[in-house]
């Protein structure tokens, strides 16, 4: 539930090969050559903000604290006239799962309202961006070992990264979060778990239901899918003929795309994932204008789709998409027992689909094949540990400030308020002005006014 490029495509990549497919039995620890080490920077200033990387080495598993490590990168950010001020830190949780922080051009946007009261700390959860990774490139080991590591990729781990992180920062002082989307999962994790931590938390489209599973909260978000659908199709009369006509080609013939995947019809389906977003409707309108050069897909549109359906830059969104809901039982790919029949790819109309990970993602897109058996793992896997406490959370104590977004197409409206009265301490701001991408997209305008809730401007 990422807000920073779900749907655009990232700087050209190389092409991602097929890794060898992946077995019980297999082995893949065949040595790989040594990498040079990336130079550790400075301060780097861009207009408005000074930014300074730090890296930190943390336990794979909080568990062992004296076994395996990786490490966890962030970047501070500070308004540069007051460097040296004791300003409070404000820790930016990304949306996802899987999400790196944003890669801030200036003091733009929510930051700068941010840097006027706080030094920020925009944090790449363990294995995205530069912290140690977690994709087809790194895995080593079997099915059944890449699944036990991957466990410890879930908000509860990344709240144990973020208290050692803010012992080494600010010592014993509590600092902010804000949370973006799956980044107020994690902050209610955080609530659960470490509230000694907190001193304040903004979340953003980011309520989660504290016992919805994975079935729950696709039986409420495709009625929600279906309604972005129709008024997509509504705006751009023409466009549900012109994605028809495309997969029509897609049944007639085989089509690559730039990396050597088939581009199937569920595929294309999957485009409907960008609907939520406040641009999405635009982008995918713009993207089937071009889609055709005469009788032929477009190049451009092959690479396109490539880049917004690859998973190169995020795997871990697809491979623990459904583990974010897993609460002492089996997610059992829950997005694809509960399919209707209405989004099925031999359909017509044909519709797009939402944020629903499938089985046959994990055979047909090129970076997520080498985790295709430890996802099995994972989907069969019954002994998720809680990451909510709903009796800690009852009586928090610690202040939330959250926006919700009433027409949300990937966090359900009613799950968030359902949630809201059950915690301690929650301001809510229910708006249909924003879309899930709101405090990317406002300007200031949303982080200012859950700021403004938390002190008591607005009731």
């Amino acid at each position: 539930m990422s807000d920073e490029g779900r749907h655009r495509p990232e700087a050209p990549k190389p092409a991602v090969p097929e890794a060898p497919r992946r077995g019980a039995d297999t082995d893949l620890r065949a040595p790989k050559p040594a990498v040079p080490e990336a130079p550790r920077r400075g301060t780097v200033h861009l207009p408005g903000v000074a930014l300074t990387d730090h890296v930190f080495t943390v336990p794979l598993d909080h568990a062992d604290p004296g076994g395996e490590t990786i490490e966890v990168f962030a970047r501070e950010a500070v308004d540069p006239a007051r460097r040296g001020d004791d300003l409070p830190w404000l820790v930016f949780l990304q949306g996802g799962p899987g999400g790196k922080s944003p890669r801030p051009h200036a003091a733009d946007g929510w930051l700068a309202r941010a840097l006027r009261t706080h030094r920020v700390l925009l944090l790449d959860q363990r294995g995205t961006g530069r912290s140690t990774p977690m994709t087809a490139a790194t895995l080593t080991g079997t099915d059944a070992e890449v699944a036990a590591r991957l466990r410890h990729f879930r908000a509860d781990a990344i709240v144990a990264d973020a208290e050692l992180i803010r012992r080494e920062l600010a010592g014993e002082r509590p600092w902010e979060t804000l949370g973006q989307s799956y980044g107020g999962f994690i902050t209610l994790t955080y609530l659960s778990r470490a509230p000694e931590g907190l001193a304040a938390c903004y979340v953003c489209g980011g309520l989660p239901g504290l016992a919805a599973d994975a079935a729950e909260v696709y039986s409420l978000t495709y009625p929600r899918v279906r309604a972005k659908v129709e008024r997509f199709f509504a705006r751009y009369p023409g466009d549900s003929a012109r994605l028809d006509a495309v997969a029509d080609r897609l049944r007639e013939e085989e089509v690559r795309l730039p990396d050597g995947d088939v581009l199937t019809v569920r595929r294309l389906q999957s485009l409907g994932m960008c609907l939520g977003m406040s641009d999405g409707a635009e982008y995918l309108h713009w993207l089937l204008d071009e889609a055709w050069t005469g009788r032929e897909l477009s190049d451009l549109f092959r690479y396109e789709v490539m880049m917004a359906t690859g998973f190169v830059g995020n795997p871990l969104y697809a491979v623990m998409h459904e583990s974010i809901y897993a609460q002492g039982a089996a997610t059992a790919w829950a997005a694809h027992r509960l399919l209707p029949a209405e989004f099925a790819e031999d359909a017509r109309p044909l519709l797009p689909t939402g944020e629903m990970i499938y089985p046959w993602m994990f055979e047909e897109i090129a970076a997520l094949r080498p985790f295709r058996g430890a996802v099995e793992i994972l989907a069969a896997d019954d002994s998720w540990p809680h990451l909510y406490d709903p009796v800690r959370l009852a009586a928090n104590r610690v202040p939330v400030a959250a926006a919700v977004y009433y027409n949300d197409m990937y966090v359900d409206e009613g799950l968030s308020m359902r949630t809201a009265a059950e915690v301690g301490e929650v301001r809510t701001w229910v708006t249909s002005e924003w879309e899930h991408d709101g405090v990317r997209v406002s300007g200031e305008r949303v982080l200012a006014r859950l700021m403004d809730t938390m002190t008591g401007v607005y009731g």
